[in-house]
């Protein structure tokens, strides 16, 4: 499924065939939170109400709703992806750095201009 997006916050929908609910989660966030409903309809509004009840909460405790990331990622592949990655860098004319940031920047714009406001 799609993410959605509502005041900043966004979520992915998944289906739980166990309880036959749609569930939610909100990304991007230290704090746990998560929401369900049984129909499209209701999840929209849960995720609504989620998002709503999380910035009221961190109002209440004097805190941003979102936490700040440090721009440091460490991320492990398998050895052989990590030489292709290198070599890609550098026949692209950049740092690993430089080439990494451009590729997850693409990446993460691709899904975000995807994910549905409501």
């Amino acid at each position: 499924m799609r993410p959605i997006t509502y005041k900043g916050q966004y979520a992915r929908i998944e289906f739980d065939p166990e309880d036959l609910l749609l569930t939610g989660r909100l990304a991007g966030i230290e704090d746990i939170v998560s929401f369900h409903a049984d129909t499209p309809a209701g999840i929209v509004q849960a995720f609504k109400d989620a998002v709503d009840s999380y910035h009221s909460a961190c109002q209440r405790a004097g805190k941003e709703p979102e936490r700040p990331f440090s721009g440091r990622l460490s991320v492990r592949v398998d050895p052989e992806l990590h030489a292709l990655v290198v070599r890609a860098a550098e026949l692209a004319g950049m740092s690993f750095n430089q080439w990494g940031e451009e590729v997850f920047r693409r990446a993460a714009t691709e899904i975000h201009e995807a994910a549905v406001s409501v």
